[in-house]
């Protein structure tokens, strides 16, 4: 039996990079701009080889099954991303390739042999982001109900249990929790190389970075106040009572060469291309109908526009190099991209973010 994946997210650069959302349409950034992405299957495939050449560390994809609407229907076009996620294993060699999982729509059962069967296929480089959900909109497509956010992360945990068992136990198993009664329950082959395959999530309240900090092995957080940033991670830390696990944030990257370039280059995406409708219908299903100051308004639609509202990389490389070395400061282990264009934007982050970013110490010379 080979060893177990030693690259990606499993490897040892100190702040690891990936990409984040190019399996949906126009990515992250709501833009009618004509360098748009466009989540066809030959460009995804394309921006993942790009950047398994390149050492980028993961692909993250959104698990997003309506869209938000606007003039160029923002993600309402997304691929399935465990059926994604073993096309783009079997077309790289050492990137570490996620699939989003919204647990409540999967039977652990089935789900468990699903993301065994991407194991194999990319020889232990897969790794599964748990979702418990939050999309009101989404349960009503499957006719699945909503539970109450104190006690969702119940059912999250069970299954998660259920299928940590499928992967570990040799014989037969019963399984009688609070939300499931399963008899007979097993599944073979087991995980490649006998190593798991690794969780990750999502969550900022205490329930969704409690459960992460029991079962996950990196949690994704927002970052809100780069200020305190380093404390709210301490705290997170503290939750897991000496687990360890990954801390990584989600964001955006808009770099050039100089400040002025990028600057132009955001104005273009966002005032002269933005999609406002698009912006606006995702910041009522965000908001959940919470008022605020029109500036402060107004500046999340931006956000919005330019990444989906996640943390922001801007400036020129040698600025943006230096945010990263910040973020690395206040012991966040990583980050997901989304770029304007996974594709094209690529060499910005190649030719000239990783290079400094090596010369910091944060990341190993790709192969």
């Amino acid at each position: 039996m080979e060893a177990p994946a030693t690259t990606g997210l499993y490897g040892d650069n100190k702040f690891k990079i990936g990409l984040f959302g190019m399996n949906c349409s126009n990515g992250l950034t709501m833009t009618t701009a004509p360098e748009r992405w466009v989540a066809s299957w030959d460009n995804n495939k394309a921006a993942a080889i790009a950047a398994d050449e390149a050492g980028v560390d993961f692909l993250l994809p959104i698990g997003r099954w309506n869209g938000y609407d606007g003039k160029i229907d923002f993600q309402g076009s997304t691929f399935e991303t465990l059926t994604w996620a073993c096309g783009l294993l079997s077309c790289t060699s050492a990137i570490t390739v996620c699939a989003t999982l919204h647990i409540p729509f999967a039977n652990p059962v089935f789900a468990a042999k699903q993301m065994v069967t991407a194991h194999h296929i990319g020889k232990g480089r897969f790794a599964l982001n748990i979702v418990s959900g939050w999309n009101q909109g989404e349960f009503d497509m499957f006719g699945v109900e909503l539970i109450d956010h104190d006690i969702r992360y119940t059912y999250t945990e069970e299954w998660v249990d259920v299928v940590k068992k499928i992967w570990s136990e040799s014989e037969p198993f019963d399984h009688e929790g609070r939300w499931m009664k399963m008899k007979g329950v097993s599944g073979k082959p087991k995980p490649w190389a006998d190593r798991l395959p690794m969780l990750i999530s999502a969550g900022a309240s205490p329930e969704g970075r409690g459960f992460a900090a029991r079962h996950v092995d990196c949690l994704f957080t927002s970052i809100r106040d780069s200020a305190g940033l380093k404390d709210n991670i301490a705290t997170i830390r503290a939750m897991g009572n000496g687990r360890q696990f990954g801390l990584f944030a989600s964001g955006h990257m808009i770099c050039r060469k100089t400040r002025k370039e990028a600057e132009e280059f955001l104005h273009y995406i966002v005032h002269e291309y933005g999609d406002w409708e698009a912006a606006d219908s995702a910041a009522k299903i965000r908001l959940k109908g919470r008022d605020g100051r029109y500036d402060e308004i107004k500046n999340f639609k931006e956000r919005l526009i330019s990444g989906l509202g996640t943390h922001m990389l801007f400036g020129s490389y040698d600025e943006v190099a230096q945010q990263i070395l910040e973020l690395s400061e206040c012991c966040l282990d990583g980050m997901a991209l989304g770029l304007v264009n996974y594709v094209s934007e690529l060499p910005h982050l190649r030719d000239e973010i990783f290079p400094r970013l090596e010369r910091l110490g944060l990341r190993n010379a790709a192969h």
